[in-house]
């Protein structure tokens, strides 16, 4: 049994599909197929259902997929000792962000922070919240910056900042004369949604439960925005994806929608060693965002260090 094996059973259950998983250990998929296969054999057990539709855990496959990421996030945060011991600025932090910010923050987020310690270069990646803490517990990723609620056992979390709910319409719709929209004044308008998964979409179902919902199957606010100004309905988007370059673009209109808003957090494991860089981060996050886009917690005044 090897750490490349472990891994391999990760991702090929994360990912359902050994081309993908392969793709993610950067081998090729027979050496994968032929990797897991073997494990199989060693341990004595089928990990893997394998059927036409896809691959499919079994039942004490992820009970030892479990403990396979516990041991490969054990081994990252050996890694993150080691390089902590000559200087928790010293390397690479990987950060995961959600989908409905990492477009908007990312552009800004990541030469700050290089301008801020060069020492330390972000790796960046998008995704889901689910997904997001899958790789945090696997230790492929050092943090995540997520839409609360969220908690995970032995996962620090850490609230940065509230942004604003706006709801975008086509310029001519009959609400885009309100200065802000009420919750009551959605009633009976059709609200475009973003597909399952995303965080965006439960907390807008939260807020609006007997509105009429379409689309189950957008995956991207820019495709959101695009099918608003088709005239297919309203959408309810956090505000730095409505800014009023990006609705003039369109031809489209963002009002406040009525005591709405969403909290993002920081969140890492509470065994990861660079609490330094973290800080930094999170200072750099706060920076950023209060920047350009004026959320209600203010920046630290204090100097980066």
């Amino acid at each position: 049994m090897t750490l490349a094996e472990l891994r391999f059973i990760v991702e090929l259950a994360d990912t359902r599909h050994f081309g993908r998983a392969a793709q993610r250990c950067d081998v090729t998929q027979p050496n994968l197929s032929v990797s897991v296969r073997k494990l199989e054999e060693e341990l004595g057990v089928v990990l893997f259902e394998r059927t036409k539709s896809g691959v499919h855990p079994t039942v004490l496959g992820r009970d030892i997929i479990h403990q396979a990421r516990r041991v490969l996030s054990g081994v990252s945060d050996i890694r993150r000792l080691a390089q902590a011991g000559s200087g928790q600025l010293q390397g690479r932090l990987s950060l995961g962000v959600i989908h409905t910010l990492a477009p908007y923050l990312l552009p800004q987020l990541v030469p700050y922070l290089a301008q801020q310690v060069a020492t330390m270069p972000l790796s960046v990646s998008e995704g889901m919240s689910a997904e997001l803490c899958k790789q945090l517990r696997a230790g492929s990723l050092d943090a995540i910056l997520v839409s609360l609620p969220f908690s995970e056992p032995d996962v620090v979390v850490q609230p940065l900042y509230d942004e604003p709910l706006v709801v975008i319409m086509p310029s001519t719709h009959v609400l885009s004369a309100s200065q802000v929209v009420d919750l009551a004044a959605l009633r009976g308008q059709p609200q475009l949604l973003l597909a399952q998964g995303h965080c965006l979409r439960q907390q807008v179902l939260a807020l609006l439960p007997e509105t009429v919902l379409l689309g189950d199957e957008i995956n991207s606010l820019e495709t959101l925005r695009n099918m608003v100004a088709a005239g297919q309905g309203l959408a309810v988007v956090p505000r730095s994806a409505a800014t009023p370059g990006i609705c003039a673009a369109s031809r489209l209109v963002a009002r406040p929608l009525a005591g709405a808003g969403r909290t993002l957090a920081l969140a890492w494991r509470a065994s990861f060693p660079r609490h330094k860089a973290i800080d930094v981060l999170r200072r750099s996050i706060q920076m950023c965002s209060g920047a350009y886009w004026s959320f209600t917690t203010e920046p630290e005044l204090t100097e980066l260090s």
